[in-house]
């Protein structure tokens, strides 16, 4: 009998394999950090070649941990970084270039260009999305424009785009399948949410030839299945495949309308089932598909913060006011409040719900008598308020009121974090006792695929908390510090146009 799904969750900054049993615990896992490059100023790339290598790394790495072999698989699920851009070589699965991570900025005038002749209602109502660098459409442009042999190639049908699930895909199957699924591809700003098909005004107008794009297929489908080469002569499927956000949601067993879960990572993202109806937004968030089995589709509403957990990167390795991320908590802690200082980390632009590409990051508020700690717990708590101004936008357009907040990353460890973010909320957040949400997403879509999981009902039963944070500030602190933050955040708009 198999009694495990290998999961593969290839994410920003590591590349990570999860075996999980009939229970969703995870009983092995391993993880390979990748690199990320900054070739100019607000550019992030990252080395194809290095995705797949380091996926498979894990993968191997996991199985000889775990003494767990392949016989043993049921089957794979796939979740991954999304918007991320890669471009190959359709016979030899040569990478074109380096894949265009989603952080990066260079396509902003090119997106300004669309905004200025008018693409913005179009791209909303058809994707969901708003017009921006952030998107897959205009890197894939990008791409295009800057290399004439490479447009040639790719209308005669030689190239192949793909998201990084795509890529993994095919290099699992030696170049058998050019697939994706349906969350993945609503994060493109190609795909038309409501038809679910490739849109051809979107291609035409970006001169994307409609050839180099992957077949798109429901989250829980059979998608292909991985070579025997790799799996000891056996050939397991692939039978779920999410985009990381949309996986977690689907890990939090966020299933019925007004759910919500906030994932706190390298950015922090927020997405709220919504149903099987999109709701478009007409305030910054997002509409995305979360996910679909063929049958239905559900949709939601996402506020997407492009620095969240990098913060803390950053205060790490060029600020150098902290050896390792855990020592925020006690730092934070050593100081009554922040002394009056905000972080507003716009490293990269600002995301949802102010979305100004030209945005760049600040300390404000510092005084003669600020502190380290001062500065690290204001870094701290930016991402607790872009939380809050996605949640209070989720709220108004949604027209649910939330009661509870699941969450789950790497920087809900922190307590501080947590229970700050439960007072500036006013909601109970609740931190999900398996904190690998994300794998266990895409996991339990395979295993509804191939029925290793019945139903949903018996995943829901399965998720528990870890600790539930309370708030115990009254209204008038929460006021206070928003005004203070939303004071800030303004000093950042377009400081760089």
């Amino acid at each position: 009998m198999k009694d495990y799904i290998l999961a593969l969750d290839q994410g920003t900054t590591s590349s990570r394999a999860i075996i999980f049993d009939r229970t969703g615990q995870p009983v092995g896992s391993a993880q390979k950090e990748v690199k990320l490059l900054y070739p100019k100023a607000g550019w992030v790339e990252q080395e194809p070649g290095e995705i797949w290598a380091t996926q498979m790394g894990v993968v191997g790495e996991v199985m000889q941990r775990t003494g767990i072999s392949p016989q043993a698989i049921e089957t794979i699920g796939i979740t991954n970084q999304r918007e991320t851009t890669l471009l190959w070589d359709r016979k030899t699965g040569k990478a074109a270039a380096n894949a265009i991570g989603w952080q990066c900025r260079r396509t902003s005038n090119l997106c300004d260009h669309l905004k200025e002749e008018g693409w913005e209602p179009y791209v909303r109502k058809t994707t969901g999305l708003i017009i921006d660098a952030y998107f897959s459409a205009t890197k894939i442009a990008w791409l295009l424009q800057s290399d004439p042999e490479l447009k040639r190639r790719a209308k005669q049908g030689e190239i192949c785009f793909g998201t990084v699930d795509s890529w993994l895909i095919w290099n699992l199957t030696k170049g058998e399948k050019h697939v994706t699924d349906v969350t993945n591809a609503s994060r493109t700003m190609l795909f038309d949410i409501n038809r679910q098909e490739w849109d051809d005004q979107l291609l035409k107008k970006l001169d994307i030839p409609p050839e180099i794009l992957p077949e798109v297929q429901p989250s829980c489908s059979e998608f292909a299945k991985a070579d025997p080469d790799f799996f000891q002569g056996n050939s397991i499927p692939i039978a779920g495949v999410a985009g990381d956000q949309q996986a977690a949601l689907f890990g939090q067993a966020c299933y019925h309308p007004g759910m919500a879960k906030n994932t706190y990572g390298t950015g922090c993202f927020m997405l709220m089932n919504t149903g099987n109806k999109p709701v478009f937004s007409q305030k910054g968030l997002l509409t995305t598909i979360a996910w679909s089995n063929g049958r239905e589709t559900h949709y939601a509403l996402e506020g997407s913060i492009f620095i969240a957990g990098a913060v803390i990167q950053w205060l790490r390795d060029e600020m150098n006011l902290i050896r390792h991320a855990s020592e925020t908590e006690a730092m934070a802690l050593s100081v009554r409040d922040t002394n009056g200082v905000y972080v507003v980390p716009a490293f990269t632009g600002l995301g949802a719900p102010y979305w100004d590409m030209y945005a760049r990051g600040a300390i404000l508020g510092i005084t003669r008598d600020t502190k380290a700690a001062h500065i690290v717990r204001a870094a701290l708590e930016s991402i607790a308020y872009q939380t809050r101004a996605v949640l209070d936008l989720m709220e108004e357009e949604g027209g649910i009121a939330l009661h509870s907040l699941r969450t789950d990353g790497g920087a809900v460890a922190n307590n501080f974090l947590m229970q700050f973010q439960a007072d500036l909320l006013n909601r109970r957040v609740e931190r999900a006792a398996i904190q690998e949400t994300t794998a266990l997403g895409a996991a339990y879509l395979a295993g509804l695929t191939t029925g290793f999981w019945d139903h949903l009902s018996s995943i829901e039963k399965q998720w528990k908390a870890d600790y539930v944070f309370k708030p115990a500030k009254g209204e008038e602190w929460r006021r206070d510090a928003y005004q203070g933050w939303n004071k800030a955040v303004r000093r950042t708009f377009g400081w760089e146009k």
